[in-house]
């Protein structure tokens, strides 16, 4: 039996025609605008994970920052 990947099922529901066409192994006459889509998403990847990576540290600065000043005003006390 043959897998069934998300993205067939997507291509199925937008258009049948484009989805026999794959399964026929036809090439989409579009390749320019596939690779260009294609280098956009990997892109857009790279930022979204950039960004994640940033958050985590802006957390950590954060944390470190609040156990700094509970030191400081802890050492003022005693």
């Amino acid at each position: 039996m043959r897998t069934i990947r998300a993205s067939e099922i997507g291509t199925f529901l937008y258009c049948r025609r484009a989805w026999w066409y794959q399964r026929q192994g036809v090439e989409s006459e579009n390749q320019a605008e596939l690779v260009s889509g294609t280098a956009l998403h990997e892109q857009h990847g790279r930022t979204v994970m950039t960004a994640g990576c940033l958050r985590s540290v802006a957390y950590a600065c954060l944390l470190l920052a609040v156990l700094l000043v509970i030191v400081y005003v802890m050492g003022r006390i005693l």
